[in-house]
């Protein structure tokens, strides 16, 4: 396996067809690309794929190195639909991971994978980005320890704290109050602890993010 050295991301517009393979198989959302000898992308490296479909539709699909099959051919994961898209279709290699949009700029906007902003308000800062996959912090950068997160909501802080930089899960059917918690902790963290809360939907909880946008705009969580 390849990992991609590289600590920062390609700017789309200075794409250029350094090093070019051709689609050889689609599976769903997976495509299997097979590059010249010598020139295989890096896991994690961002692949694009430019063109025009069977009646004349643009097309500009995104795609994530996964797995390095052999015989110069890699396994790449879609970042958007696949329609349209056909066996022998030209895809650059981006040389360079996927990259988002980082800083104060993008504080109370919604973006999509790719870091592009979807919620109609206009471009953000692109001057400062940072790829999704990044090593690990090291051992010694790490605060051992035990201490409890204080979350401002009474039931949790008293029957199931949170430890202070772990991981929390929250298991419960639909209208339980998930949703309701998750913005009451946004809401605590930020008049409480001054801090930023990052949220990310995947699958079915992607349409939230749009429901803590509107109700922030509402000044329902302040």
């Amino acid at each position: 396996m390849r990992i991609n050295p590289t600590t920062s991301g390609p700017e789309v517009s200075a794409l250029e067809k350094k090093n070019l393979g051709r689609i050889a198989q689609i599976i769903g959302p997976v495509l299997d690309v097979a590059f010249p000898p010598g020139k295989m992308p890096y896991i994690y490296n961002a692949l694009v794929v430019k063109g025009q479909d069977t009646v004349g539709q643009q097309i500009n699909v995104t795609c994530e190195v996964q797995q390095v099959l052999g015989n110069n051919r890699v396994r790449a994961v879609a970042m958007s639909a696949t329609d349209g898209l056909m066996r022998g279709m030209e895809v650059i290699d981006t040389e360079a991971p996927l990259s988002v949009p980082v800083g104060g700029a993008t504080l109370g906007r919604i973006f999509n994978v790719l870091g592009e902003p979807i919620d109609n308000l206009g471009p953000v800062d692109t001057r400062t980005t940072s790829p999704i996959h990044r090593s690990a912090p090291a051992f010694i950068q790490l605060d051992t320890k035990l201490s409890i997160f204080e979350t401002g909501i009474k039931v949790v802080d008293l029957l199931a704290p949170y430890r202070r930089g772990g991981k929390i899960g929250l298991f419960g059917g639909a209208g339980v109050g998930k949703t309701v918690l998750i913005m009451e902790l946004i809401n605590n963290i930020a008049k409480a602890h001054g801090g930023v809360s990052v949220f990310g939907g995947v699958g079915e909880r992607t349409p939230y993010g749009s429901c803590i946008s509107f109700a922030s705009d509402k000044s329902l969580i302040e």
